[in-house]
């Protein structure tokens, strides 16, 4: 038995060779699935727009600024419908977006410095050159608080772009796109904490807000893994927040941190006990009998499922459970409510408002110039590396897409003016820009991704490949 353990055990060394197939699996379902999102996003704002421009369907968005609110016994909370889906459906959006951040941390592209390093520096680039040429518009005026609207990348609009050439964009920069969209997003999340809090701040929220992330982190410390023992306290957590002035959101971030990473049984435990119990499922099948109607193959499947779900991580089943919801309900709700914006005369006439110029130059310029540069940078001060099979263009290219600043400039620009008038300008502009910066990344990266010229020695080889090859 000891012997065919072992065999067993050895097998499964075999197997984690296919792992960074399975890594390059997940990434393809993850960029297909933010991709299809991104047309439903797309669908909801142009819906959102039309209501917002025909005067005899102003009802609708009037619809969201009814109140509601939950009470029990002495506790109530009452918000407009908007607001509970901008500080509540969107606190679940942050979390998912914390939860991505975690994995590729741990395991994806962001879990060793060689390949963290690139995407980090490149939206490090792509949030700083964006927020002072805002600035630069901006400074002196009453709209200079917007600085932080042209930081930040719609992830799901940018994949949603790249999807549409297919294999002709390597994977490569898809990879290096999907990284620089969930550092720019971290970038975003801080910057929102920091600088646009939701009211004036009360520390003795947050300290009660800590003591809840504090258990939480007990909680993770003793291997606790069912997801109520996260959720119960991660509402209260929210609710703190929310009390504390910092903007609700934010524990969206803060309790995925929290969420457990790792399985309670060991890799090669349960290879060798799910084979065994599959053994074990086919010998005890007399090839007459339904699953349903033999209660020891009944018994096995219950003690599979019991071992398939202490392998899965709690924070893996958070984020594949929320996903779906997050992509093709949360975001497209959160655009009905706040793409909405009614152009008018005033939104285009010259010159252009500051709020205007601000983000238009911010993200059509200075996301491509701000990315292409810190990249340049690293990989010339040998701290980052090109992806392979990639070239400078197609990294401009790209940072022409990441322009598209759709849901979290538009969260950040509702956050940043007192003034609604600056409020409308801003996402008009930004709704212009990011169709703009879709349209021009489009064309740039069919430009730039098209395939090289092969060039013929007198003999008819490659003569590409002859240079590679005396390399």
């Amino acid at each position: 038995m000891r012997g065919k353990l072992l065999k067993m055990g050895k097998n499964f060394s075999k197997h984690r060779l296919s792992r960074n197939i399975e890594v390059r699996n997940f990434f393809n379902t993850f960029f297909h699935k933010s991709s299809i999102g991104g047309v439903f996003l797309l669908i909801c704002s142009i819906i959102s727009l039309i209501f917002a421009n025909i005067p005899s369907l102003g009802g609708f968005h009037a619809f969201w600024q009814h109140n509601a609110g939950i009470s029990i016994g002495n506790f109530s909370l009452e918000m407009t419908l908007s607001q509970w889906i901008n500080d509540g459906l969107m606190a679940i959006f942050f979390f998912v977006v914390g939860l991505e951040i975690k994995r590729e941390m741990l395991v994806g592209e962001l879990s060793t410095f060689l390949h963290a390093s690139l995407p980090v520096f490149a939206a490090i680039g792509g949030m700083l050159v964006p927020a002072c040429i805002y600035f630069y518009f901006n400074y002196g005026t009453e709209a200079v608080n917007g600085w932080g609207i042209p930081m930040a990348t719609d992830i799901a609009f940018a994949l949603g772009i790249v999807s549409l050439l297919g294999k002709k964009v390597p994977v490569s920069l898809k990879v290096f796109l999907t990284a620089l969209a969930i550092v720019d997003d971290l970038g975003a999340i801080i910057v929102l904490a920091v600088f646009y809090p939701a009211h004036a701040l009360h520390p003795e929220m947050l300290l009660y807000a800590a003591l809840v992330v504090l258990f939480l982190l007990v909680l993770n410390r003793n291997k606790v893994r069912r997801p109520m023992f996260y959720i119960v306290p991660g509402v209260v957590l929210w609710w703190l927040v929310l009390q504390s002035g910092i903007h609700a959101t934010i524990a969206g971030v803060i309790l995925a941190m929290t969420i457990p990473s790792k399985t309670s049984i060991n890799e090669v435990s349960f290879y060798v006990r799910l084979k065994y119990l599959l053994e074990k499922f086919k010998s005890a099948s007399n090839g007459e009998l339904e699953v349903l109607a033999n209660p020891e193959q009944q018994h096995i499947i219950h003690q599979m499922n019991e071992r398939v779900r202490k392998i899965d991580p709690l924070m893996h089943r958070f984020e594949a459970g929320l996903h779906p919801w997050v992509t093709f309900f949360i975001m497209p709700v959160f655009a009905l409510v706040n793409a909405g914006v009614p152009f008018t005369r005033e939104l285009f006439a010259l010159p252009l408002p500051t709020v205007a110029s601000g983000i238009f130059f911010g993200l059509l310029v200075g996301k491509p110039l701000g990315i292409l540069l810190f990249s340049w940078l690293s990989v010339k001060l040998n701290v980052a590396q090109l992806p392979q099979g990639t070239r400078w263009r197609q990294i401009f290219a790209l940072g022409i897409i990441a322009g598209i600043g759709f849901t979290m400039s538009i969260f950040i620009d509702g956050l940043a003016f007192e003034d609604e008038s600056y409020t409308n300008i801003g996402k008009a502009a930004i709704l212009c820009t990011s169709f703009v910066a879709a349209v021009a990344g489009l064309v740039a990266l069919i430009v730039t991704c098209r395939p090289r010229k092969r060039k013929m020695d007198k003999n008819g080889n490659d003569f590409n490949q002859i240079i590679l090859r005396t390399k």
